[in-house]
């Protein structure tokens, strides 16, 4: 049964998408009502073949979907038709954004840079630097899977370096690089959605991300070269020593620095295609992304002459892979229809008139100022950055602010940041704790509190300036 539900939910939520875009350049009403019931019923399969602690979350948001809309005098019907299509651009995200994955493991891509910028890495700042913005890079491709995949790369470039003071180093790099590509990579679906639904300018909510994300990794290696000391141990040295290992290992570094050109040129190539579509044809992001990565991915094969190897991936994904997302799927679909039930219902605008409310009553606050430590309480009830970005930008989208959309998109997700560092629930600090063997309070909590805190300040600082001066 649970084999058979598995591919029901596959199949399924392959229809939702594909009846997404369908709908979308075509829309009849046919095609709506297969569309939503194409989202019950792999949400229906989900909960035959998920385990019960799995389904705890996203029972919580449907029961409550249920009771909001059933208050509010709406009826069950139009709640499950209306509400289940609420999330449709964002799992059609989700369904694609994997496969750009696949093309890093179709050359030595990773191996290659760090091979190029060895004479760059070689003092513990500047590998902790050169670690972060290559996670950065890979995140692009891989989202919270470059995690594991760097750690893996950098274990074995370090050698036998497993002290609790060498796993801060590796571990702190990777969480804290990872949490700030929330702030300005397109592939991000939690940075994809907020620009999409608060109709922010693409543009400048990328540079201003990036800048802050660039100030955080900074930030991070201030506070490594601080640990470095409180923990006596000689980051640098050891990094030389590996360093002139690879360098008697190396082979052709004419081919390493083919390589680094061509990852290059893949990176730049998806990302310019993206914004200037975005920019030319005004189309939101979660529409132009998924086509514009098949596209891309499908070129890349035929140009390498590897058709065989798209084809074996395809399978892989479909028959196998896919159906691990379930979770993650039905958690979308059961946060679409609750923010569908707290629309309807009003009930979002007495929230935000609430965060409005404590801002009159403590004078020192703002709404820019409470929106991610709202992010972080709720990442701390179990609520992935993804889940709670999806929540609280489809509230605000439907409420008239006096805030301009990019700040409050830097706000929001300033406190995902946070929110991935600190939160023991959070998927990329298990898949953290999984690779390393340390705790998913260690990882989180202990070792990057004192970041997250300078960081909240130094977010903080940008955005209360320019909304006091600029605007």
């Amino acid at each position: 049964m649970k084999k058979f539900s598995a591919i029901g939910f596959t199949v399924s939520i392959t229809v939702y998408a594909v009846m997404h875009y369908i709908t979308y350049f075509y829309p009849t009403e046919a095609g709506q009502v297969m569309l939503s019931l194409s989202g019950i019923v792999a949400v229906v399969f989900t909960f035959i073949f998920l385990p019960y602690r799995a389904l705890i979350i996203p029972s919580f948001l449907l029961v409550t979907a249920v009771i909001v809309h059933m208050v509010s005098g709406g009826s069950l019907a139009t709640l499950l038709m209306d509400g289940i299509i609420k999330m449709r651009s964002l799992i059609a995200l989700l369904l694609i954004v994997p496969i750009i994955g696949w093309i890093l493991h179709e050359e030595r891509y990773i191996d290659s840079i760090m091979n190029v910028a060895h004479n760059f890495l070689n003092s513990s700042k500047k590998f902790y630097f050169g670690t972060m913005v290559v996670n950065q890079i890979i995140a692009y491709f891989l989202l919270f899977g470059a995690i594991p995949m760097m750690y893996q790369f950098i274990s074995a470039f370090l050698g036998d370096k497993k002290s609790e003071a060498w796993e801060y180093f590796k571990g702190t790099a990777l969480l804290r690089s990872f949490a700030l590509t929330t702030l300005w990579v397109i592939s991000i679906p939690s940075f994809a959605f907020a620009v999409d639904h608060l109709h922010a300018s693409l543009g400048w909510t990328i540079l201003q991300g990036f800048l802050i994300s660039l100030a955080g990794i900074f930030l991070a290696v201030v506070y490594s070269s601080y640990k470095e000391k409180r923990y006596g141990v000689n980051y640098t040295s050891g990094i030389e020593d590996e360093i002139k290992k690879l360098v008697q290992k190396t082979g052709d570094s004419t081919n390493s620095k083919q390589l680094v050109v061509e990852f290059g040129l893949l990176f730049i190539s998806l990302f310019s295609a993206i914004f200037i579509t975005h920019i030319t044809m005004g189309w939101g992001l979660l529409i132009i992304v998924p086509p514009f990565i098949v596209i891309w991915t499908v070129a890349y094969y035929l140009l390498k002459k590897r058709p065989k190897q798209l084809t074996e991936q395809t399978k892989t994904y479909f028959m196998k892979d896919m159906r691990y997302k379930s979770q993650q799927f039905c958690l979308l679909l059961a946060a679409g229809m609750l923010i569908y039930a707290v629309n309807q219902s009003g009930i979002g605008n007495y929230l935000v008139d609430g965060l409005f409310y404590v801002e009159e009553a403590i004078p020192f606050l703002n709404f820019l100022l409470i929106l991610p430590l709202t992010i972080i309480i709720l990442g701390f009830l179990g609520l992935g950055p993804l889940t709670v970005i999806v929540l609280v930008a489809g509230i605000l989208q439907n409420v008239a602010l006096p805030y301009p959309p990019e700040l409050v998109v830097l706000s929001m997700t300033s406190g995902s940041v946070i929110s991935v560092l600190l939160s023991p629930f959070i998927l990329p600090v298990i898949v953290l704790s999984a690779s390393n063997g340390l705790s998913v309070v260690k990882n989180g909590l202990r070792f990057n509190l004192g970041y997250t805190v300078a960081f909240y300040f130094l977010v903080q600082a940008y955005v209360q300036f320019i909304w006091y001066v600029i605007y």
